[in-house]
């Protein structure tokens, strides 16, 4: 099997393990995706919408990790190369910041503070896991190249830049 092949399988598997679980799962067992009053209102959308573009980003740094990383998210089979493509030339976790807009938009659109006490739950263990084993390992595995990305590129907000006066 060559290395892509094995990669996609591998990501696979690891997008049902965490984020699938952390961002739908979780959020179902709480809610049981109820909680919006009837009908579909203003907050149900922009839920939804938010809700989605997270769930999209997440599904484009897997493919990343994949095509350009050469390997996967979970750190068992990490990727060959930086990533540093795409959403990855925005934010540093991107991955992290979709799963936490899929819970911040499932949280809007069913009115739940349960979801938002799981969002914090969540956004500390991430910020925990990056600075305490992926931002050393990173720069364990990748040197140089990732010290550079990382004074580069935002870990979580990308920011703002001021266009120039004409």
């Amino acid at each position: 099997m060559n290395r892509v092949v094995g990669a996609a399988l591998g990501s696979a598997v690891f997008f049902v393990a965490a984020p699938l679980v952390m961002g739908a799962g979780v959020p179902f067992l709480i809610t049981q995706w109820h909680g919006s009053p009837s009908g579909v209102d203003v907050l149900d959308v922009a839920g939804a919408v938010v809700a989605a573009l997270g769930a999209a980003l997440v599904v484009a740094c897997f493919v990343l990790f994949v095509l350009d990383g050469r390997g996967t998210p979970a750190p068992i089979a990490p990727t060959e190369e930086l990533v540093v493509r795409g959403p990855y030339r925005v934010v540093r976790n991107p991955m992290y910041v979709g799963v936490a807009a899929a819970v911040a938009g499932q949280a809007l659109a069913f009115r739940s503070v349960g979801l938002v006490v799981w969002l914090v739950v969540f956004l500390l263990a991430v910020v925990s896991f990056v600075k305490g084993y992926e931002e050393p390992t990173l720069s364990e595995q990748f040197g140089a190249p990732y010290d550079r990305y990382r004074r580069r590129v935002p870990g979580w907000l990308p920011r703002v830049r001021r266009r120039p006066a004409r």
